[in-house]
């Protein structure tokens, strides 16, 4: 720390010489990634930003949700964030919160399809949710009381809502994005939705070793690659408008859909050994280098929209999923660890010295290669910054259980019956051909305008 001297008689250029030279060093968020205290500190730091945006815990508020403009399934990967926040740093702080929402979203089907949301709600808002119960599972988090839902128990309820949904009956199979037929997006099928299904799938394979789960990541994966969402070099379209057999493919690149595929590979490869895994997970994390920097090196930036400014709410908090999967996919497969964690510290460097903004003088911004605040707060930056700073702790705890290995919490193969499709209030009437019809010419507009602000990045 700097220590100014000060006469008894200074001068107001003296003065202003050192409040000038303070403003241009300042970090209010210190981080030494060599030093595990450190890195807990200035995690703390910024999951009590992040938390400042949720009020679900307050009397007459909703456990689970966020305010608006924020959408249902960042809640879950919130609730993500901070069951690995506990197991990185043992702080506890937000354990009660994590439960009571994640029981509450949980649905009667304890899949997380609550009908408050089934205006809205897609496979991959849903998988979002299981991912967190998954990682509760593998973290050996506090189970919940045992009347409620168990973590693995509503893993496997997402999972089982999901593999009935597999659409054979275009593109050759697949997730759609949406679940209902009456929501925009219900004709487009996106990397992420599928992506998150197979990722769901190889942990649950790793974690219960049922070769069911196994089976059906293989599928996914192989469509994935057959329908050409992943290109030949490893690299990870959005998606395509079953209307026209997925044909052409948007080609817009986003962080999290290389990662969901990178941890889902790692854990197929931790679990058979088999080389063809160990490759994909290889080759995966050679491709994702388009979303790293050359200067300043190796910081991550969401190559789509951040450097245009056209990130919209759920992009923000894009970069912290890649950063946590690929904390994860060091631990599963430790052949690209040593490429991971360097990536992992320069981003995590770089993000912690934009988080200078606000009134406290800790919010963190948008841009990590910018390495200021660049005047931007928003809950998924905040996020994302916790996620790749507390990332840095990977090698400080131990692996994801599993049933044979130390896990706790009790499963339900059977979990998660499908429910109705309960048509929300305000569609009352019959859906009919010409409903479904104008939902897909909504969607392709949809996808049209999303190509507009982010798609000039992929014909370079």
């Amino acid at each position: 720390m700097r220590v100014l001297k000060y006469t008894s008689q200074p001068s107001w250029m003296g003065l202003l010489a050192a409040a000038l030279l303070g403003t241009s060093t300042v970090q209010a968020i210190e981080l030494d990634l060599e030093d595990g205290d450190s890195i807990k500190k200035a995690a703390r730091q910024v999951a009590t930003n992040m938390m400042s945006y949720y009020t679900g815990m307050n009397p007459g508020d909703n456990p689970g949700n966020l305010p608006d403009p924020y959408y249902w399934w960042e809640a879950g990967a919130m609730f993500n964030a901070l069951i690995d926040y506990w197991f990185y740093t043992g702080d506890d702080t937000w354990n009660d919160i994590t439960i009571q929402g994640m029981l509450w979203q949980a649905g009667e089907n304890k899949a997380f399809m609550p009908n408050n949301q089934t205006q809205t709600e897609g496979n991959d808002d849903q998988v979002f949710w299981g991912f967190a119960a998954m990682s509760a599972a593998e973290r050996n988090f506090p189970n919940p009381p045992e009347d409620q839902p168990q973590w693995l128990e509503m893993a496997q309820a997402v999972f089982n809502t999901q593999a009935p949904r597999w659409d054979d009956t275009s593109c050759g199979g697949g997730l759609r994005w949406q679940i209902f037929t009456w929501n925009n997006g219900y004709n487009y099928k996106n990397t992420i939705s599928t992506g998150g299904f197979f990722n769901l799938a190889s942990r649950l394979a790793r974690y219960t070793h049922n070769a069911t789960y196994q089976e059906w990541a293989e599928k996914a994966w192989d469509w994935t690659a057959d329908v050409g969402f992943m290109t030949p070099e490893y690299r990870f379209w959005d998606g395509a408008s079953l209307l026209t057999d997925c044909k052409p493919i948007n080609q817009i690149e986003w962080t999290y859909n290389a990662g969901v595929y990178l941890l889902g590979a790692a854990n197929m490869y931790n679990l058979t050994e088999d080389p063809k895994w160990k490759k994909r997970t290889e080759r995966i994390v050679e491709s994702s280098s388009i979303f790293f920097s050359h200067d300043p090196p190796d910081v991550m930036f969401e190559r789509a929209c951040e450097s245009v400014n056209t990130c919209m709410v759920d992009q923000r908090s894009f970069k912290g999923y890649l950063a946590r999967w690929m904390a994860q996919t060091a631990q599963m497969a430790p052949s690209v660890a040593d490429t991971l964690m360097k990536r992992l510290k320069a981003s995590a460097r770089a993000a912690a010295k934009t988080c200078t903004g606000g009134v406290n003088g800790n919010v963190c911004g948008m841009k990590w290669t910018d390495q200021k605040w660049d005047k931007t707060k928003d809950f998924g930056q905040q996020m994302a910054t916790l996620e790749v700073i507390q990332a840095n702790l990977i090698n400080r705890v131990s692996s994801p259980v599993t049933k044979d290995d130390g896990g706790t919490s009790k499963g339900n193969p059977n979990a998660g019956s499908k429910p109705p499709e309960t048509i929300p209030p305000g569609l009352e009437r019959r859906i009919n051909t010409g409903d479904k019809a104008g939902a897909g010419i909504l969607t392709v507009l949809m996808m049209v305008l999303i190509a507009g602000t982010c798609g000039w990045m992929v014909w370079e």
